[in-house]
């Protein structure tokens, strides 16, 4: 065993003669506000508008590449099992409360009702979709899960 990981806390070398930078600091009612200006806040509506954009694009890309076959209502129902519950979380997460304890708790609800849903709908997929191609059902559920960061970093200015 390393004889510095065996250390008590006693032993710790003394840092508190050097300066801390304390970030927790309290802002003011103008800080705050010129803060919400400089990094305004994404609304999750617009995360749910852009993953539906693209998977409709993704299910335009299927048809075009495969005309007449399940493989256009495959991938707009995996880019459906992505849209629909997030639409859900975003509803549920723009009701708001001011309890912080409350918010916390119905996010978690949400989120998972959204994984609920999610579960859900790949499970009756094979009934829903005529000539179901798994592959390009999951390939456009995941572009339009990971479509959310392009939308986080798309910020209204």
């Amino acid at each position: 065993m390393n004889a510095s990981a065996s250390r008590e806390p006693r032993d710790w070398p003394d840092t508190g003669s050097e300066p801390v930078d304390d970030a927790s600091q309290s802002l003011s009612a103008e800080q705050a506000q010129a803060l919400r200006k400089r990094q305004p806040m994404v609304s999750p509506w617009r995360v749910v508008a852009v993953q539906a954009i693209c998977g409709l694009l993704c299910a335009l890309i299927a048809w075009a590449v495969v005309p007449g076959s399940g493989v256009a209502w495959s991938a707009l129902y995996g880019a459906a099992s992505a849209v629909i519950p997030s639409a859900l979380l975003a509803r549920g997460m723009t009701r708001g409360t001011r309890n912080p304890v409350a918010a916390a708790a119905g996010f978690m609800f949400w989120e998972m009702l959204k994984i609920g849903v999610a579960i859900a709908m790949l499970v009756v997929a094979a009934k829903v979709v005529p000539q179901l191609s798994w592959p390009v059902l999951l390939v456009t559920m995941v572009v339009c899960m990971k479509v959310n960061w392009f939308a986080l970093l798309w910020r209204g200015r």
